[in-house]
C-alpha cells in the first residue's frame, strides 16, 4: 500500500518538529517536507504535490487562508487541512469557505490528526471533535472567497474575462472558474444581476 504523502506548513518549529515525530511513527504516512510561510507552502505544493498538506492559519507574509486560495487555484484537487490553536466557529467556517477539507486544533490527539489525514486524502471533509456545528447550514447562501469577491468587482465594473485574468495575474480559465462559482454561490445568472449585486452589498466600498 502506497503511503500517503504529507507536507507540514506551520511557522513554529516546535509545532512541526512534533507533529512530525508523531506522524513518522505510522507506516502509512511520509512526511515529505515542512515549511515555515505560506509562500513556501503555496511553492513546495506546487513542487511536490504532496497527498494532504496540514497548514498553520497564522503564519509571516502570507496567511494559511490566503495560500490555500492559491493553492487551490492551481489545483482544484489539493488537499488541505487548517491546523490551528483557535476553535472559534468563525475561523472553522472561513477556513472550509477557502476550501480546506478538514480542520484541526492543535491540541488534538494524535491519533485525530492521523485519522484526519487519511479521511481528507480519501476524499472527505474532516472536522476535529467539537467543532462540526461549525459547518454551513443546508440552504445558506455561501459566502465568497476574498478571492471571489476580486474577481466580481472587476466583473462588475465590465471587464471581460481576459482583462480580469491580466489584473490579477491570472489564466482566463482560472477566471471562468471563478465566475461559475460565483454565480451557483450567488444563485444568479446574469453580468447584470452580479453588478446589481455588488451594488446593494456594498462591495464596492472593499479595497482590493
Amino acid at each position: 500500500m502506497s503511503r500517503i504523502r504529507v507536507l507540514l506548513a506551520d511557522d513554529h518549529p516546535l509545532v512541526t518538529e512534533g507533529v512530525r515525530a508523531v506522524l513518522e511513527t505510522f507506516d502509512q504516512i511520509e512526511v515529505i517536507a515542512a515549511v515555515a510561510t505560506g509562500r513556501d507552502a503555496v511553492d513546495t505544493i506546487e513542487r511536490m504535490a504532496p497527498d494532504v498538506t496540514l497548514m498553520d492559519l497564522n503564519m509571516p507574509g502570507m496567511n494559511g487562508l490566503t495560500a490555500t486560495e492559491l493553492v487551490l487555484e492551481r489545483d482544484p484537487e489539493a488537499r488541505i487541512v487548517i491546523l490551528s490553536m483557535h476553535d472559534n466557529p468563525e475561523y472553522i467556517s472561513t477556513a472550509l469557505r477557502h476550501g480546506a477539507k478538514g480542520y484541526l486544533l492543535k491540541d488534538v490527539a494524535t491519533e485525530e490528526i492521523v485519522t484526519a489525514i487519511e479521511k481528507v486524502h480519501a476524499g472527505e471533509t474532516y472536522l476535529c471533535t467539537g467543532t462540526e456545528g461549525a459547518l454551513t447550514p443546508e440552504g445558506e447562501r455561501e459566502v465568497l472567497t476574498s478571492r471571489e469577491q476580486m474577481v466580481l468587482l472587476r466583473l462588475a465594473r465590465g471587464l471581460s474575462n481576459k482583462e480580469v485574468a491580466r489584473d490579477l495575474d491570472i489564466s482566463v480559465r482560472t477566471v471562468e472558474t471563478h465566475r461559475k462559482n460565483i454565480k451557483r454561490k450567488l444563485n444568479i445568472d446574469t453580468t447584470a444581476g452580479l453588478t446589481r449585486y455588488v451594488l446593494e452589498s456594498g462591495l464596492l466600498g472593499l479595497t482590493d
